[in-house]
């Protein structure tokens, strides 16, 4: 008659043959549930141990502990084993061929306006100009007062905004920086030269025109002796930089509460010379910007010695630049994100 160690030992020894003839993860899983589950083999024959005596359970339970180890030793090792195979198989199979040609991978680019922007921005820069672009989110007192803008001027009614508590709004112009940078320019170190990029908010109608949000861009030069001239040398290089340097430009009165006097600036068409067509409205001109001379006012709220400095300041709309030098009769093509229309710039400015 078979003992119990007998047949501890022939069911481990019977386990790990049938654990190595296995060559399928499922079968081999199958396997182990027979040899060590609930209803097992081996399992079944522990039961047998309330039969022994106390000085042959110590002995047995040690064996039956000894056999679950090495048939779960021999399951993982051939699972391991398994695992390898397969992933080897798969590598063999699924090998790549370098020698193919690559599929091409397309690359995107800058938007139109950053492509704008940064334009301007170097052209700026090359002419000893900072940037500072300031805080989307503004101080009324930056925003309006300090532009000579104060509570109840009819001016506000130009630029519906929006509020985020009494102080605070969604700037509607970079000017809004002009402020700031007055107060921490220290003038005896030079000229304040300095644009002021980036997006402003107002209440408006979407349209092929307008929009809630757009960009503006912000430039203001202040230093002893600063005139009309210096203002439309500036912007006239500007222009011809953007637009062709056969571009001229003009000035027309206009009115801005913090420059005096103020200037709207038109360039003469880059679509038909300045002899008229429907892009300038047959007039030969095109209306690009506005600008004028730094209000006293606004140069003074900042301790600055009128009698000594004055200076000119500017705005102008990239989205404006962009849509009138190429061509863009929406507003909107700028924010849906339609690749068909944004692929049409790729590499636009260099």
């Amino acid at each position: 008659m078979t003992t119990l160690e007998e047949r501890l030992k022939m069911l481990r020894d019977e386990g790990i043959k049938s654990i190595r003839e296995q060559n399928h993860s499922k079968d081999l899983n199958e396997v182990r549930v027979n040899l060590l589950g609930k209803k097992g083999p081996i399992t079944e024959a522990l039961r047998g141990m309330k039969d022994l005596s106390a000085e042959e359970r110590p002995k047995i339970g040690t064996l039956a502990n000894a056999v679950r180890d090495e048939i779960q030793s021999a399951i993982e090792l051939r699972s391991k084993e398994l695992n390898d195979a397969l992933i080897k198989q798969k590598l063999e199979k699924e090998t790549i061929d370098v020698t193919l040609p690559s599929q091409p991978q397309k690359v995107g680019t800058e938007h139109i306006l950053t492509q704008t922007i940064s334009d301007i921005e170097e052209f700026f820069i090359s002419l000893g100009y900072k940037v500072d672009s300031g805080f989307e989110v503004e101080e009324d007192y930056y925003n309006f007062e300090r532009l000579n803008i104060p509570q109840d001027h009819p001016a506000r009614d130009m630029q519906d905004t929006f509020y985020l508590s009494d102080k605070l709004l969604m700037r509607t112009q970079t000017s809004a920086q002009e402020g700031r940078d007055l107060e921490n320019h220290d003038f005896s170190k030079g000229p304040l030269k300095v644009i002021s990029p980036g997006v402003v908010y107002r209440r408006d109608d979407d349209d092929a025109t307008h929009s809630h949000q757009f960009h503006q861009l912000e430039g203001l030069v202040v230093d002893k002796n600063i005139s009309m001239a210096d203002l439309k040398g500036t912007l006239e290089a500007l222009c011809q930089h953007v637009f062709g340097k056969e571009r001229e430009i003009r000035f027309r009165p206009s009115y801005f509460p913090f420059t005096e006097p103020s200037v709207e600036v038109d360039v003469s068409c880059f679509n038909c010379g300045g002899e008229g067509c429907r892009i300038c409205k047959y007039t030969g001109w095109i209306e690009v910007l506005g600008a004028g001379l730094s209000h006293p006012k606004v140069l003074e709220m900042s301790g600055i010695d009128t009698n000594i400095y004055s200076g000119f300041a500017f705005g102008l709309g990239p989205e404006r630049f962009a849509m009138l030098k190429y061509g863009i009769t929406d507003i909107r093509d700028f924010y849906t994100n339609d690749v068909r229309f944004l692929e049409q710039f790729k590499g636009a400015i260099r």
